[in-house]
């Protein structure tokens, strides 16, 4: 079980690799990456901001309960901050478990929760200047499946 918020990027495949070198009872490894989405053509670059410590801290609690609900054998978030271009990968989660419907389920709670409860703050830049990117409703709407 891990947490990075970091600057750097990650090398997808590498990730899934370690999560998995010598294991044997791992059935099912389903993993999401988020890219930087630039839906209008106009974005230069998402800039996330958070703070250290509370964001790994939150990040952490959300795996935890990931952990309790589904029997994981292993997980994974990794979520970047700085100012990141369209395109580029923002963010990781990866869930390891005996049998896919549990790595499925778990890797879709971690999104749901890192989309709404993960203490980052997002400001768009783009040709007309920048914005801080508000909350959306559907976001907070699809934490109430769990």
């Amino acid at each position: 079980m891990a947490v990075r918020v970091q600057l750097e990027n990650f090398d997808l495949g590498d990730e899934l690799d370690k999560l998995r070198a010598g294991r044997t009872d791992i059935g099912a490894l389903v993993s999401f990456t988020g890219l930087v989405r630039d839906d209008t053509g106009e974005l230069t670059a998402l800039e996330l901001e958070h703070y250290p410590g509370m964001t790994e801290a939150a990040l952490a609690e959300i795996e935890t309960e990931a952990q309790r609900r589904w029997a994981l054998n292993d997980s994974l978030i990794i979520h970047r901050y700085g100012a990141l271009k369209p395109g580029e990968q923002i963010m990781m989660v990866a869930a390891a478990a005996p049998h896919r419907k549990a790595a499925f389920e778990a890797a879709d709670y971690l999104m749901d929760f890192l989309k709404s409860r993960a203490p980052f703050w997002k400001k768009e830049h783009g040709v007309d200047g920048a914005k801080w990117v508000d909350a959306k409703e559907d976001d907070e709407a699809a934490l109430k499946r769990w």
